[in-house]
């Protein structure tokens, strides 16, 4: 290896000059650049060969966790063999975190994906690290909650329907568990507020703007009929009807926060989201449902830069 990397430096070498001396012979001595002292012209110096360019840019990557809160929603189901076809309103929904005891244990377990997770990649597209391009992915849960009254409209068996229905886990469960993931491209713009700028103890507002799909796992029954999908390590993703995974939408959402350098390159992050995501076509028992979500998110996480 060090000797081609002599070969190397030596080729390299002879072009410079080559070049050099090129160059010098078409330039005045009146505009030529001054030569190191001692040195020939098409002079070229491999210690500076060695140097690293200027850092310009760099990256980042935050795991976090997270908790959401849903408004109402109407969830619309189309079971045509069944003749069914119905809205059940203002349905309310809540997330499904792990409990703390869980929590502790999936981190010994270096199990990081059972919690509702968050993920954030990102490049810095500037020198001063204002501006950045993110991938992220927040793996959120949503529930209807059961044992509340909603009302259904629309036709249930061929009949129409205009009444209150108790959700039950038989009557109408509907899930997102695993999850109800936000896969999403961001452009993201960092403000320093307070302390050593791009140093320990420096604090920054953070703002991201980004859109994506949605990318659920369903989990529901609907009048005693469970759907299924999968299975998980067969049936992954992302098309077939059947897959665990299913690209059922779309969402678009904005977050603000702050991100503290706690231990240059470590930071903290704790960011507030709102996000608006339509999804279509959710697998259920012999048909799909249809609904829109408006979802806020607290997320707190931990990062580096490099």
């Amino acid at each position: 290896m060090k000797t081609i990397s002599g070969i190397s430096r030596t080729l390299f070498a002879l072009l410079a000059s080559t070049l050099g001396t090129a160059a010098f012979s078409q330039t005045s001595p009146s505009t030529s650049a001054p030569l190191p002292q001692g040195a020939a012209p098409g002079h070229v110096d491999l210690a500076n060969l060695d140097q690293p360019a200027p850092e310009r840019n760099a990256w980042y990557f935050s795991w976090g966790y997270s908790r959401q809160h849903y408004a109402r929603s109407d969830i619309h189901v189309h079971q045509g063999a069944l003749g069914n076809d119905f809205t059940v309103h203002q349905v309310a929904g809540s997330d499904f975190p792990a409990n703390v005891p869980e929590t502790f244990k999936n981190l010994r377990d270096l199990n990081f994906t059972t919690p509702q997770e968050n993920l954030r990649i990102g490049w810095f597209s500037d020198a001063s690290r204002t501006f950045a391009v993110e991938f992220s992915l927040d793996h959120t849960k949503y529930n209807t909650n059961l044992g509340q009254v909603a009302h259904i409209s629309g036709t249930v068996n061929h009949a129409p329907v205009n009444q209150d229905l108790l959700l039950t886990d038989q009557s109408f469960s509907y899930a997102l568990h695993n999850g109800l993931n936000h896969i999403m491209l961001n452009a993201v713009w960092f403000r320093h507020l307070l302390g050593p700028e791009q140093q320990t103890g420096d604090l920054q507002f953070i703002g991201r703007v980004g859109a994506g799909i949605l990318l659920p796992h369903a989990q529901n029954t609907i009048f005693g009929q469970e759907v299924q999908v999968g299975p998980k390590n067969r049936n992954v993703c992302c098309f077939s009807s059947k897959d665990w995974w299913q690209l059922n939408g779309w969402t678009v959402g904005t977050e603000l926060g702050l991100r503290y350098s706690v231990y240059k390159p470590v930071y903290l992050e704790f960011t507030t989201k709102l996000a608006y995501g339509s999804l279509r076509h959710v697998p259920v028992y012999e048909g799909t449902a249809d609904q829109t979500l408006w979802m806020s998110e607290q997320v707190l996480s931990v990062g580096t830069t490099f």
